[in-house]
C-alpha cells in the first residue's frame, strides 16, 4: 500500500467539545431542544446537514449557518489530538508512505485545525467538502481525492472511525481501516478489512495490509 487517506474528527483529533458545544448553539438559536453533549456523539463524522436533518429541523442550512457563527469562532480548536497519532504519523511518513486528510468537514476548517495542531505537516493533500455542500457525500469525495491525486485506489487505505468512512473506500474500490478509539461502534464498522484499537495496533495493520 502506497497512500493513506485519514479522517480528521475521531480518528486523528478529538473535536468532541468543540462539535457538540456548536450543534447546542446551533439548536438554542432555533428554539430547539438541547440534548446533552454526550447524546451528541453521533453528529460527530456525518455532514452536518445530514445531522440536523434527522434531528427534523425545519431548515437544515440555517442550522448550519448558526453552528458555524461558534464554531468558526471558538469550536474549531476546542479538540485535542489523540495519543500516540503523532508519533504514528511521523512514522508512516519516515516509511514512504503518501497521506492525506478526506473528512467530512469543510477543508477551509480542515486546513486549520491541521495547521493548529501540527499534522498539516505530514499531509501531501487535505480534501473536504465546500461550505457550500459540494463533495458532502465522503465516496464522491474520495473519488474526488483520487482523480486529483492521481493516486490508485488498489493500492490506497481510507483510515476512519465511522461507517462514512467505510462505505466510501468500498464505493471507490478501496481497502480500508476502522479505528475504534473514535465515535463510531464496532457493529457499524463490521464492513472495514481490519479493526484497530491503538495507534500502535494501526501501524502493524498498515504494514500488513496487502493491495486489492
Amino acid at each position: 500500500m502506497s497512500t493513506i487517506f485519514w479522517d480528521l474528527d475521531g480518528t486523528l483529533t478529538d473535536p468532541k467539545p468543540g462539535i457538540t458545544k456548536s450543534f447546542i448553539y446551533a439548536l438554542e438559536k432555533l428554539g430547539m431542544p438541547t440534548p446533552a453533549p454526550d447524546d451528541l456523539e453521533w453528529v460527530i463524522g456525518p455532514a452536518l446537514l445530514d445531522s440536523f436533518a434527522q434531528l427534523g429541523v425545519d431548515d437544515p442550512q440555517v442550522a448550519v449557518n448558526f453552528y458555524r457563527e461558534r464554531y468558526t469562532k471558538d469550536g474549531l480548536f476546542e479538540n485535542r489530538v489523540y495519543d500516540g497519532i503523532p508519533q504514528l504519523l511521523s512514522g508512516l511518513q519516515n516509511a514512504g508512505y503518501t497521506m492525506c486528510i478526506a473528512t467530512a468537514k469543510p477543508h477551509a476548517y480542515a486546513r486549520k485545525i491541521t495547521a493548529h495542531f501540527g499534522l498539516a505537516q505530514y499531509m501531501s493533500h487535505e480534501f473536504g467538502p465546500e461550505l457550500d455542500g459540494t463533495r458532502n457525500n465522503k465516496g464522491e469525495l474520495l473519488a474526488y481525492a483520487l482523480n486529483q491525486t492521481g493516486c490508485d485506489a488498489a493500492t490506497s487505505i481510507m483510515i476512519g472511525d465511522r461507517h462514512h468512512d467505510i462505505d466510501a473506500a468500498r464505493a471507490v474500490g478501496m481497502k480500508s481501516i476502522g479505528v475504534t478509539w473514535g465515535y463510531g461502534s464496532k457493529g457499524e464498522l463490521g464492513q472495514a478489512n481490519t479493526l484497530c484499537a491503538t495507534p500502535t495496533e494501526l501501524q502493524m495493520a498498515i504494514s500488513k495490509l496487502q493491495p486489492l
